[in-house]
C-alpha cells in the first residue's frame, strides 16, 4: 500500500471527521444539560446532572478509546491487555448492548513479552468487532494458531458493512473512502506499520471472526 501526500491528507481529514462525529453527540448533550439547568433552575438540577454525568462518561470513554487506538500512547510497552479490556468496557458501557467474554490475564496468542503495539492493535480489533454488532451481542478474544489472536463478534444479524473488508485490506481508492470506511482503512495502515495483519476470516449471520497475526516480540 503506497499513499501519496494527497492520499494521506484525505485520510487524516476523514479520520478527524469520524472522531468528531463520534464525540459531538455526547459533548453536545453536556452543553444541553447545562442550558437546561440555566433555563429551568433548581427543579431541573437532578435530571440535568444525570444527563451531564452520562454524557461526560461517554465522552471520556470515547476519547480514551481513540487515544489507545490512534495515539502514540497505544504502543506503550507498559500497557497490558487488562488495560484494553477496561478501556473498551468503558466504550461499550453506555448502551449496554455489547458484552465482553474474555480473560485479559490469560493466553491470547503471542507469547510474553508481547510484541510492540499489541494492545493498540487489540483495541483496534475490538472496535472493528463492535461495529459488526448492530443489534448488540458478545465479543470474545482467544488465541489462534501460533502468534494469532482471534476476535469473535457474536449476535443477531452480525454483519460487516459493504467495503469495510476492502478498506481494512487497503484495497480501496482513497477517493472512495468516507468517515465510515476510514476507520478500518486507518487500522489496516496501522497494523502494517507495526508488522501485524488484521483480517476477517469468517462470516456467518451470527458470527464474524477477525484474525490478528502478530509479529515476533522483537520485530
Amino acid at each position: 500500500m503506497s499513499l501519496t501526500n494527497k492520499d494521506l491528507a484525505a485520510v487524516m481529514e476523514l479520520l478527524a471527521s469520524r472522531i468528531c462525529h463520534d464525540l459531538i453527540s455526547p459533548v453536545g448533550a453536556i452543553h444541553n444539560g447545562i442550558e437546561f439547568m440555566e433555563e429551568m433552575g433548581a427543579d431541573a438540577m437532578e435530571d440535568a446532572m444525570g444527563l451531564i454525568k452520562h454524557s461526560a462518561s461517554q465522552s471520556t470513554a470515547k476519547l480514551a478509546a481513540f487515544r489507545m487506538a490512534y495515539g502514540a500512547g497505544g504502543h506503550d510497552p507498559n500497557m497490558k491487555p487488562e488495560d484494553v479490556q477496561k478501556c473498551f468496557g468503558g466504550l461499550i458501557a453506555s448502551d449496554k448492548k455489547i458484552s465482553q467474554m474474555w480473560d485479559p490475564y490469560g493466553h491470547l496468542g503471542p507469547e510474553a513479552p508481547l510484541p510492540s503495539g499489541y494492545c493498540k492493535m487489540l483495541m483496534c480489533s475490538l472496535m472493528m468487532a463492535q461495529e459488526t454488532l448492530h443489534k448488540g451481542g458478545d465479543i470474545m478474544v482467544k488465541p489462534g494458531d501460533g502468534a494469532q489472536t482471534i476476535i469473535i463478534a457474536m449476535g443477531e444479524g452480525v454483519t460487516v458493512r459493504d467495503q469495510v473488508e476492502n478498506a481494512l485490506k487497503g484495497d480501496i481508492n482513497t477517493d472512495d473512502l468516507d468517515p465510515r470506511l476510514v476507520h478500518p482503512f486507518a487500522i489496516g495502515v496501522l497494523a502494517k506499520g507495526y508488522g501485524y495483519n488484521l483480517s476477517i476470516t469468517k462470516q456467518t449471520p451470527e458470527r464474524v471472526e477477525f484474525t490478528l497475526d502478530c509479529p515476533a516480540p522483537d520485530a
